[in-house]
């Protein structure tokens, strides 16, 4: 690619990142010393405004780069992540939202702690959230180092590295001057842009094909190299039996995952009420299943389009097809319209990045504020005082977050998410389900039911062939490959649901019928509720 294109895309990314610092300075002139200002932004956003934030935080690097990638590379197989990103939301809106919002204050352990030993379980819960939130963290740092490296026309290892570095010290900047209030403003405004740009590309590859899905598909499994196989299940999942387990284990991990992510949790929070929460959800629900669909013609488009060596040549995992399916809509690399496009996707691509590593790291220095420092205090903090350690740990946690991102750089962003997916199912979900609906459950079973989804689910990632064993590995000179799977949560959910129920049944502690009747009460009516 050539100057012209670098320095458009450039400069409309800069805008953007000039818009949300304007934001977050703006908003840090406001109270942010309030733990309620700070986490949650006050409860005063509307069902729509935080519908289209939790899009925004959900819709990821993922989403628009790695799902479109998957799909353009491995057909049909591809699809497995929409339909497991989208269906993980009936879950949300049925068994979880309302009920976590009349439930809790701030974290997914002030649920559970609402009728257990509050030190125990807080610092199970806060450990288990900081880490999954890492891992999506990670997820987002690898998009980033492959969007930039192709927007500044290097794949080199010194431009990836330094757009990790960059997009870390944004992300810190923004949550530590901002909170609550920043973030979601700036997930809103990331959501349309992000929507705008999917539907202008989604009708330029429907014009480009004459409306003629069928010609799309066909063309597209054409040049994939593949044929029909391209078009059938199997391409990816359908090798061998490893290969089908692996197939379930993820479709698992996305579906049962969403409901125990700390960053979305979070966000029933900056509402005011549970049937605002519920309204919250639907309006997510509507913009991110419409964003998904058209994911499916845009990885199908880049098929058709760009074909798989471009993609591949770019990068490996296919991350950066949608910005390359933008360039040649555009009419190509010499043309006006292609630098135009391809520097549209690619900043809102950055601006998508920029917005959900933002939500996730302050649920993330909540947890470690508001569960981890307050209960290792062994007396309440001050309010002010937590809200300095949330802003400190969003700078530790950056840190990590930037180193683990370097050393992932090569992993696709959407298979990277399902491993977020799967140890936030296996830890998370079983003891926020437990603690909602289980009348016997105990403080042993809670902490159990964390550590033993958690514990599991990241030895068998260490253990599988993510980290070592094959060339696609993390550390392909060496093999301690013992566990087949790529994605752990076919056995560690189980693990983690199963941990809860003996750690509860062995457990010598009688439940508090009355704390539970309390928590059942709040649940359900919202009496009581923050």
């Amino acid at each position: 690619m050539i100057g012209h294109h670098q320095a458009l895309a450039l400069l409309l990314f800069s805008a953007f990142v000039a818009v949300t610092l304007g934001i977050t300075t703006w908003v840090s002139r406001n109270r942010q010393g309030s733990e309620d200002e700070f986490y949650v932004g006050g409860r005063l956003f509307s069902p729509m405004e935080n519908g289209f934030a939790i899009a925004g935080d959900y819709m990821s690097a993922a989403s628009f780069l790695g799902v479109a990638g998957l799909i353009a590379l491995f057909g049909y197989d591809g699809l497995l992540y929409v339909v497991g990103f989208l269906v993980a939301w009936l879950v949300v809106l049925f068994l979880v939202a309302e009920l976590v919002r009349n439930c809790g204050r701030f974290t997914l352990a002030d649920v559970v702690a609402a009728r257990m030993s509050e030190r125990p379980v807080r610092i199970a819960a806060g450990t288990s959230s900081v880490t999954v939130s890492v891992l999506y963290l990670v997820a987002q740092m690898v998009g980033a180092g492959s969007l930039v490296a192709l927007l500044l026309g290097n794949t080199g290892e010194a431009a990836r590295a330094w757009a990790v570095i960059g997009v870390g010290a944004l992300m810190v900047i923004y949550v530590s001057l901002g909170g609550m209030r920043a973030t979601t403003w700036i997930q809103i405004v990331k959501a349309v842009l992000l929507l705008c740009g999917t539907i202008a590309l989604t009708v330029l590859v429907l014009v480009r094909f004459h409306g003629d899905v069928d010609r799309l598909l066909l063309t597209a499994a054409e040049r994939s190299g593949h044929g029909a196989a391209f078009l059938a299940p199997g391409l990816k999942y359908g090798g061998d039996w490893t290969a089908r387990f692996d197939f379930m284990s993820l479709g698992l991990a996305l579906v049962l995952g969403t409901a125990g992510l700390p960053h979305i949790l979070s966000r029933f929070y900056t509402v005011p009420t549970a049937r605002a929460a519920r309204r919250s959800v639907v309006w997510s629900i509507g913009l991110i299943g419409g964003f998904y669909l058209m994911t499916i013609v845009l990885g199908f488009g880049a098929a058709a389009i760009v074909g798989p060596e471009t993609m591949r040549g770019s990068n490996a995992a296919g991350n950066t097809a949608v910005p390359l399916l933008a360039l040649d809509l555009g009419g190509g690399a010499e043309s006006t319209g292609g630098t135009v496009l391809f520097a549209l996707v690619a900043a809102i691509a950055f601006a998508t990045i920029l917005a959900v590593v933002a939500g996730i790291t302050l649920a993330s220095s909540a947890s470690v504020a508001h569960d981890l420092y307050a209960s290792l205090r062994r007396r309440q903090a001050k309010p002010r005082s937590e809200v300095a350690v949330a802003r400190i740990a969003a700078v530790g946690i950056g840190v990590v977050a930037i180193g683990l991102g370097l050393l992932a750089r090569d992993l696709n962003v959407a298979f990277l998410v399902g491993l977020a997916f799967a140890v936030a199912a296996s830890a998370n979900l079983p003891v926020l389900l437990y603690s909602l609906f289980w009348r016997g459950f105990t403080t042993r079973g809670a902490v159990w039911a964390v550590y033993g989804g958690l514990v599991p689910a990241l030895v068998l990632v260490v253990l599988s062939p993510v980290v070592s064993g094959s060339p696609e590995s993390l550390f392909p000179g060496v093999d301690f490959q013992y566990f087949p799977l790529q994605n752990p949560g076919l056995v560690s959910i189980p693990l983690g649901f199963l941990a809860g129920w003996l750690g509860t049944v062995t457990s010598a502690e009688i439940a508090d019928e009355a704390r539970h009747a309390e928590a059942e009460v709040r649940s359900l009516t919202g009496a009581g509720a923050v």
